[in-house]
């Protein structure tokens, strides 16, 4: 298994390129974007040295096929994936926040009320939760869109509004939408025995104002989904819950001491981390779609490259 970390396509009509934690994203003119999904993997908000095998055809053909499931909900950017790992789309100027929406007190929201805080985002949370507890109603809880190598940090509403960041009207519409969002993606979800956990949204806006739906969407790097097998027992039981996300990195990392902290050393990915890593992701898929994935062999820079530019000539 071969893993594809990086890519320098030459385009035509090619005006920028810019290089993210996990995909490469071209400017075609001035409206056309070319985003590629890469095999690279981030948790901390930050790269690990090593590729994922297939991770980016899964994330990809994952957002794809979502994108198209909630088009009926809101705009989003895509236009066609010409390659198992791109897809392309129109432009957008996109919000500096990501609207997570929570449906469950897990991760970085369980370990932050474990240490007492009961304010998220501005969302007050109940007392006597257990970890993995499913909230009363799903809750949005923004944060902020970091540069690589920062870190994303927890922003409420109002604060979005003070700084400017979005109107109010802008604001109300990307909640409005995540909350839709998420309500379709749950239901999707119970279909193929999963519970969706939690996500994250990104939203631009087009040339003429219009919100839309940005990047990715419910794949397993921007989603955490539980099995809805067995969930009731173990949770009374107080048992960690069967998921599929990335949520098993970031746990990895933490054993070996590693949050993403200046000083701190990424332990060894070895061939078995990585292939059980790649294992995962092929398994959220087949398990999400009900279908069985089937791997484009051949990661070369040049396949990907020619299947754009053939999509590019259509235009």
């Amino acid at each position: 298994m071969i893993a594809l970390t990086k890519t320098d396509l030459h385009l035509p009509g090619q005006t920028s390129v810019y290089h993210g934690k996990v995909r490469d994203v071209y400017t075609i003119g001035s409206d056309t974007l070319v985003m590629v999904a890469t095999d690279r993997i981030s948790a901390f908000d930050v790269v690990l040295p090593k590729g994922i095998p297939y991770k980016g055809q899964v994330l990809n053909q994952i957002a794809a096929r979502f994108l198209d499931a909630t088009s009926d909900i809101c705009p989003n950017w895509k236009r066609a994936m010409p390659d198992a790992m791109v897809t392309t789309g129109v432009r957008c100027e996109g919000f500096p926040v990501e609207m997570i929406v929570r449906g469950y007190l897990c991760g970085s929201a369980w370990r932050a009320y474990k240490a007492g805080k009961r304010d998220l985002c501005g969302v007050t949370l109940p007392e006597g939760m257990c970890e993995n507890e499913r909230f009363p109603q799903p809750i949005v809880t923004p944060t902020t869109k970091a540069e690589l190598g920062l870190h994303d940090e927890n922003i409420s509403k109002a604060e979005i509004l003070k700084q400017g960041l979005a109107t109010p009207e802008e604001y109300d519409i990307m909640e409005r939408y995540a909350l839709s969002l998420f309500a379709r993606g749950t239901e999707i979800a119970a279909k193929r025995g999963l519970i969706l956990v939690d996500t994250k949204y990104e939203f631009g806006k087009l040339s003429d104002g219009t919100v839309c739906l940005m990047d990715e969407i419910h794949t397993p790097d921007s989603s955490r989904y539980f099995y809805s097998e067995g969930y009731a027992e173990r949770f009374a039981q107080g048992m960690p819950q069967r998921q599929l996300s990335k949520e098993f990195v970031r746990e990895w990392l933490m054993s070996a001491g590693f949050t993403g902290q200046a000083g701190q050393q990424v332990p060894e990915m070895t061939a078995e981390v990585v292939e059980s890593i790649s294992a995962r992701y092929i398994e959220l898929y087949e398990q999400l779609t009900g279908e069985t994935f089937k791997a484009e062999a051949d990661t070369s820079e040049a396949r990907i490259e020619n299947n754009v530019i053939q999509w590019l000539a259509q235009l």
